[in-house]
C-alpha cells in the first residue's frame, strides 16, 4: 500500500510536496510502522493498541485519498489502486484486532473457570 501511495504522489503538483503529498506518505508509512511495532510488543493488549493506531492512520489515509481525488491530483488508476489497498488493509486490521480481542476474552474466561474449579473464586 505504501509503495502505491508513493507512486501516486509522484504525480502530484510540486506545490503539494509539503502538503497532501507529505501527509499521504506519512500516514501510509504510519500504518505499516504501527503494524510492525504492534507485532513486536510483548502483550496482546499492546499489540491491539498499535493495530488500532494503524487503523486510525489508515482512516486518515483514506480521507486524504478522497481529497486528492476531488482535487484531481494524480492518475485515476493509481488512485484506485491505492484506495483498494487501503480498504483491504483496513479490513485485515479490523479482523486481526477482533481476533486478538476474542483470544484475550477466551483466555480470561478459561482463567476464571480454572479459578472457580480450584475454589479460588
Amino acid at each position: 500500500m505504501t509503495v502505491a501511495i508513493y507512486k501516486l504522489t509522484e504525480q502530484f503538483p510540486k506545490a503539494e510536496v509539503f502538503g497532501l503529498t507529505s501527509q499521504l506518505r506519512r500516514s501510509s508509512v504510519s500504518v505499516a510502522s504501527n503494524i510492525a511495532e504492534g507485532y513486536g510488543r510483548a502483550t496482546q493488549g499492546e499489540s491491539v493498541h498499535f493495530l488500532g493506531m494503524a487503523r486510525g492512520s489508515n482512516c486518515e489515509l483514506q480521507t486524504q485519498l478522497i481529497i486528492a481525488s476531488e482535487l484531481s491530483f494524480g492518475d485515476q488508476e493509481a488512485w484506485k489502486t491505492a484506495e483498494s489497498f487501503s480498504h483491504e488493509v483496513g479490513k485485515m486490521l479490523t479482523a486481526i484486532i477482533k481476533s486478538l480481542q476474542i483470544q484475550k476474552s477466551n483466555r480470561r474466561a478459561v482463567s476464571t473457570d480454572q479459578q472457580k474449579s480450584a475454589g479460588m473464586v
